[in-house]
């Protein structure tokens, strides 16, 4: 008998979410596209299903103990899934590193770089001489000084290693110091420092310190301000000297003498700094520090030991200054420069640097510094960098689900996404990808298609097999833009002169990081693009010249250091629409975001129902109010303790997540317009109404005006699927930017500025034509607009382009063009020209 392989893994009954019990056969050792409007359940089946079941079923073969201590997927819901291979998932939001985290870390490629400064430095004999490089760091041997003779042993990797036996003493490796910061300590010098003008003195410090400071020959009545350069110098930093002081008791008219040290304001933050243990005995010491660079290593986070070997001249630390791309270039001049005998070594460890340097240079990330801290670093490039090292791990046998990795990628930058999907194939892999990039569901060897729409109406398979079957396929919604071959112009075509006729934003800039001083002019009252590769300078034109100046102009103010001049006659109102999530914790929901849900309590607060028993609005509140359920608190969820297991996090029981007590179920009222000759409308209450959609509750509160108002906006926005009750945090971050643009729209805006950021982060092409629209109505407003982007429609749309570039670090920091999007086709240095 020949055991058949099997060929694709089978699930039967697929309910997550808001999948209809679906049945999919999914293809192994292929690239699988799962393509979808936003809502339609795609991440469901990818996330909540293929990989959720593919991890659990791996985690369970570990041992209880070990399970204990990792973050475990739950049981999916679904009837029967089979052939699911151990699976990894690369999430759209990888986690932000922490404060020992850098861009060299997270690659490893600092591990490489590290091994070759230790076996191949030049180091630094004990009486200061240079010792040239030679196989006995290596051997373990001890090195000789051809000067002096002496003898003394080289470093290993690890203790060249900033999070190890090489991390700078002072910093602890951080390459950062919390200093106190001598501005905070007298906030204002007009009082006495009886008054309590040393605020340190007066929340992390006896307040006899003020006593004390009087017997160091400080004038305690006079404003600060009127002090001699000595006594400040006394306050600020006088010696810890002990002084007799006179306290008067409070509980009596008598008076105790003491001897008391002198604590200067600066000592008395840094005594409270090296004494708090608690995060908020941090907080209350945090407003007198500021963090600077190290003042040992310098922000390099080695210690001097560590930064002793050198490579062509330089140290560690040097080499982790330079860009990926400038590491590239340096790299192969190492060789030739060293002895013959340390070469082939040499060879070996630049060879393994050689595959994750040119992997992460075609994901666009060579203009990245090795010590650039990872939490620096945007969501677009933290995913790239996960990407990078999911090959490099060279597994075999894995399904690979990739939730949306296009995400933040120019279209340049989407060849090496491809190249990383098939690496991952070649090494015997399964890849599943979620995306809505055209060109990424094009490279896939299947699709598989859930819709038709989003929430309740979304949830099955629409179409499925090869690209070309699923563009023959007329239910489905993605193969128009499958077949179509160029950018779909949706909006009126505007000449420059017509763009320019309400004025300009003129804007000067000088030179901020690897940007070049700038000149730019953005046209009042139009659709305005920033495009460029990863790195090119879109954010920093933007978001740290434009937003930070027009912001400082509109209150008076003077303008930002980096911002020479600025010209921006009546715009008074800056917007800046992020894809940051809306709310810290599950209590926001979308219904009391938008602001309906005052709205709703103070309607069902005048219902017969609720008179009759005495409810008013306040009883309504899924918060606070006496309708609440009491089991979650009004939360939806319950955290259950499962002893040897990771807590779980349920749905609740009593409420079944809808929030309320079963006594808000029994308030009614029909909220729906009543008609002639119909039947009356259907009453409806509070948490049936949270559980409806936005276009479901549309048609059920026609009397409330201002409910169906903001509730058609929302249905505009195209966030019709998103339920009444649906916690705010879990939206993803192009629903989060179209809820907070819900109460701008409507109003007159020709005194405003929307910027956004990568508004088109997560949506399908339909959804996008629908974002289109939205920033086209702002624009009919008399709205200025800037959105930074990446997507070919939302380029192709614009009245003017502002293309930054034409590479990214140092090689960028340029506008290569300005003007209509039709005519950047024409540009050779505008590489996103090139794919318009």
């Amino acid at each position: 008998m020949v055991a058949r392989i099997p060929e694709e893994i089978e699930v039967y009954g697929a309910r997550v979410h808001n999948l209809h019990s679906v049945d999919v056969r999914v293809p192994l050792h292929k690239i699988v596209g799962i393509a979808g409007v936003s809502g339609s359940g795609k991440s469901s089946l990818a996330l909540g299903v293929l990989y959720a079941e593919g991890s659990r079923r791996y985690l369970e073969a570990l041992s209880t103990y070990t399970r204990r201590r990792l973050t475990q997927a739950a049981r999916a819901d679904v009837d029967l899934v089979k052939y699911v291979p151990a699976a990894l998932a690369l999430h759209q939001r990888p986690p932000v590193p922490g404060v020992r985290s850098t861009f060299g870390t997270m690659t490893e490629v600092l591990n490489s770089l590290r091994l070759l400064f230790s076996r191949v430095g030049s180091y630094t004999c004990p009486n200061g001489h240079r010792v040239p490089p030679s196989m006995n760091v290596a051997l373990e041997k001890p090195m000789v000084c051809p000067v002096c003779g002496v003898s003394f042993y080289g470093q290993g990797a690890e203790d060249l290693a900033f999070n190890s036996n090489g991390a700078c003493p002072t910093c602890g490796g951080t390459g950062i110091m919390r200093v106190v910061d001598e501005s905070t300590l007298v906030p204002d010098d007009s009082k006495t420092i009886d008054e309590g003008a040393v605020a340190p003195w007066g929340t992390l410090m006896w307040s006899l310190m003020k006593d004390v400071c009087r017997e160091m020959g400080v004038r305690t009545d006079v404003p600060f301000r009127e002090l001699t350069p000595k006594e400040r110098e006394i306050v600020f930093h006088g010696p810890a000297e002990k002084r007799h002081v006179v306290v008067p008791m409070k509980s009596s008219n008598t008076a105790t003498e003491l001897d008391f040290t002198y604590y200067s304001a600066t000592r008395s933050v840094e005594n409270a700094l090296a004494k708090a243990k608690t995060d908020s005995a941090y907080q209350r010491i945090a407003r007198f520090l500021k963090e600077g660079p190290c003042p040992d290593c310098h922000g390099t986070r080695l210690s001097a030991r560590a930064r002793d070997p050198q490579v062509l001249g330089i140290n560690l630390a040097e080499a982790t200054e330079k860009t990926l791309d400038e590491l590239a270039a340096w790299l192969p001049q190492v060789e030739p420069s060293l002895p013959e005998e340390v070469r082939p070594m040499v060879h070996a460890v630049i060879a393994t640097l050689d595959e994750p340097i040119a992997r992460l240079q075609e994901l666009g990330l060579g203009y990245l510094s090795l010590d650039r801290a990872g939490s620096t670093l945007s969501t677009g490039e933290r995913q790239r960098v996960q990407l990078a090292r999911a090959v490099r791990n060279r597994t075999t046998g894995v399904l690979y689900v990739l939730d949306e990795p296009s995400i933040g990628l120019h279209p340049a930058n989407v060849e090496g996404l491809l190249g990383v999907m098939d690496d991952l194939l070649a090494d015997g892999n399964s890849v599943v990808v979620v995306d809505h990039d055209v060109r990424v569901l094009k490279h896939a060897d299947h699709l598989i298609e859930v819709g038709p729409g989003s929430g309740a109406d979304g949830g099955q398979i629409v179409a499925q097999g090869s690209v070309a079957e699923v563009e023959g396929s007329p239910s489905s919604r993605i193969a128009p833009y499958l077949l179509a071959t160029e950018p779909k112009r949706l909006r009126a075509v505007r000449s420059e002169e017509e763009l320019f006729s309400r004025g300009a934003i003129a804007m000067e800039t000088e030179a901020v990081h690897t940007v070049r001083p700038l000149s730019v002019r953005i046209p009042r009252g139009a659709l305005t693009v920033v495009t460029g590769v990863s790195g090119s300078g879109k954010t920093t034109m933007v978001l740290e010249c434009l937003v930070p100046g027009l912001a400082a102009s509109s209150k008076g103010q003077s303008l930002p250091p980096q911002v020479r001049s600025l010209d921006a006659d009546g715009i008074q109102r800056v917007h800046l629409i992020d894809s940051t999530p809306i709310g810290a914790n599950v209590r926001s929901t979308v219904a009391t975001y938008s602001g309906v849900m005052d709205e709703l309590r103070r309607a069902f607060a005048q219902s017969a129902d609720a008179k009759a028993r005495g409810l008013r609005m306040g009883d309504f509140s899924y918060n606070t109010g006496s309708l609440r359920c009491p089991t979650c608190d009004g939360t939806g969820t319950i955290s259950l303790d499962v002893q040897f297991l990771p807590d779980v996090e349920v749905t609740c029981p009593d409420c079944r997540g809808s929030r309320f007590s079963g006594a808000a179920w029994q308030v009614r009222r029909a909220l729906a317009r009543a008609r002639k000759d119909a039947p009356a409308p259907r009453e409806h209450s509070l948490p049936e109404l949270m559980a409806m959609t936005i276009d479901e509750a549309l048609s059920c509160v026609e009397s409330l005006k201002k409910v169906r108002g903001q509730l058609g906006v929302l249905h505009d926005l195209g966030l019709g699927y998103l339920t009444l009750g649906e916690a705010t945090p879990a939206l993803s971050g192009g629903e989060a930017q179209r809820l907070k643009l819900a109460g701008e729209m409507g109003r007159d805006q020709t005194d405003a500025l929307f910027v956004f950021d990568e508004p088109t982060i997560g949506l399908h092409p339909h959804d996008v034509e629908v974002l289109e629209g939205v920033l086209d109505t702002l624009v009919a407003h008399g709205a200025t607009v800037v959105v930074i982007e990446h997507d070919l429609d939302m380029i192709a749309n614009a009245d003017w382009m502002i293309d930054m570039g034409p590479g990214g670090g140092e090689a960028g920091g340029e506008i290569v063009y300005s003007g209509t999007p039709l005519g950047a086709k024409a540009c050779t240095r505008s590489v996103t020209g090139r794919y318009l």
